[in-house]
C-alpha cells in the first residue's frame, strides 16, 4: 500500500472559527481578475488554488458522535454500506497519490497530494464511526495500485463524481425525514461539502488537462476516459452483488437506502434532490471554474424520463 499523506489539522478554537472555517469551505472567488478559459495559465493558478484556499481544517479525533437512540442506532448501524466506505476513501487516497508522483509540475503535485491527505482523513472520520457506534466491520482487503497512475486517478475523479452527486440527495433526505439526528448530520456536514470540492478540482483538472494536450494524444486520452466509464459501471454492478451477499441488505444499495431514510420517496424524487443540492453546494464557488457536468446531466435526463414515463403510464 502506498504511503498516505495526511492534511494538517488544527482543533477550532471556538464556536467563531468553526463557523468562519465552514464558510470559506463553501464560498470562494479566486482574487484575480479577468477570463480563465480551460488550459491558460489563469485557470491552472485558479483550480489549484482551490483546496488549500478552502481548506476546513476539522480534525477526526475531536469530532463530536453523538448518543443515539436505540432504533436510530440499529437503522444507522445496519446499513449495508460502511465497509465499501471505508475500502473506497482508502483506495481514493492512494490512487491520488501514486498520481500525484508522476506529475512534473510542483503546484498541481501539491494540490493532489492535499486531496489525497483530506481523503485519508475521511478514511479516519469513517473509521472512528465505526469504532463509535460498534459497526461489524470485514476485514480491510490488501488494496495494489494500478499500473497506470493515471488510470487509478481518474478511476477516482469520475467515480467521486458519481457517488458525490447521489450522496447529497441521500444525504439531504436523511435531513428531510429524520433519519439520521441533527448532531450526526453536523458531524458528517463538513465531509459531504468537501467532496464537493473535490470533484470540482477534478472537473477543473480534467478541462484543463484536455486543452493542454497535443492533437495525436486526445484520442487515446478520450478512449482511455470512455474505458473508465465502463469500468465504473462493471465495478457497481460487482459491488450491488457484493452488498447483495451482506445479510439483509439489497444489490440496488442507493434505491434501498433512500427507501430506508425516507419512506416513500420514489426515483423521481430522489434524482430531483440530488440536483437540487448538487446545485447549491456548487454555487458558492468562483463562477469561472467549470462544474462537474456528466453525471447531473445524466441526471436531468433520467428525470424528464421517469415524469414522461409517469404521465403517460398514470404512474
Amino acid at each position: 500500500m502506498y504511503d498516505l499523506p495526511l492534511v494538517p489539522t488544527k482543533i477550532a478554537d471556538s464556536t467563531e472559527d468553526v463557523a468562519n472555517a465552514d464558510r470559506r469551505a463553501r464560498f470562494w472567488e479566486f482574487p484575480e481578475p479577468g477570463s480563465a478559459a480551460p488550459g491558460s495559465d489563469m485557470h491552472f493558478r485558479m483550480f489549484t488554488a482551490l483546496l488549500g484556499a478552502t481548506y476546513n481544517p476539522y480534525k477526526p479525533a475531536v469530532l463530536d458522535w453523538p448518543l443515539l437512540e436505540p432504533d436510530t442506532r440499529r437503522r444507522i448501524t445496519g446499513l449495508p454500506i460502511w465497509d465499501i466506505a471505508v475500502q473506497t476513501e482508502n483506495k481514493a487516497a492512494a490512487r491520488i497519490a501514486f498520481y500525484a508522483q508522476t506529475v512534473s509540475r510542483p503546484v498541481l503535485r501539491e494540490a493532489l497530494l492535499h486531496m489525497a491527505g483530506e481523503e485519508a482523513r475521511h478514511r479516519e472520520v469513517l473509521s472512528r464511526l465505526v469504532a463509535a457506534y460498534d459497526i461489524p466491520m470485514k476485514p480491510e482487503p490488501y488494496y495494489a495500485l494500478p499500473n497506470d497512475a493515471e488510470w487509478g486517478w481518474l478511476v477516482t475523479g469520475f467515480s467521486e463524481c458519481i457517488d458525490s452527486f447521489f450522496a447529497y440527495g441521500l444525504f439531504e433526505m436523511a435531513k428531510r425525514s429524520g433519519y439520521f439526528p441533527d448532531k450526526l448530520v453536523e458531524t458528517f456536514e463538513p465531509v459531504v461539502q468537501e467532496e464537493g470540492r473535490h470533484i470540482l478540482f477534478f472537473a477543473n483538472w480534467l478541462a484543463w488537462h484536455r486543452a493542454r494536450l497535443t492533437w495525436w494524444k486526445r484520442p487515446g486520452f478520450e478512449l482511455k476516459i470512455w474505458a473508465v466509464w465502463v469500468f465504473l459501471i462493471w465495478e457497481r454492478i460487482g459491488i450491488a452483488k457484493d452488498v447483495d451477499g451482506l445479510e439483509g441488505a439489497d444489490a440496488n444499495f442507493t434505491m434501498n437506502g433512500s427507501s430506508a431514510i425516507s419512506e416513500g420517496m420514489d426515483l423521481p424524487q430522489l434524482l430531483a434532490i440530488c440536483l437540487e443540492e448538487d446545485k447549491r453546494r456548487m454555487a458558492g464557488y468562483d463562477s469561472r471554474l467549470k462544474r462537474p457536468s456528466t453525471v447531473p446531466f445524466l441526471g436531468r435526463i433520467g428525470l424528464t424520463f421517469l415524469r414522461l414515463k409517469s404521465r403517460i403510464t398514470g404512474r
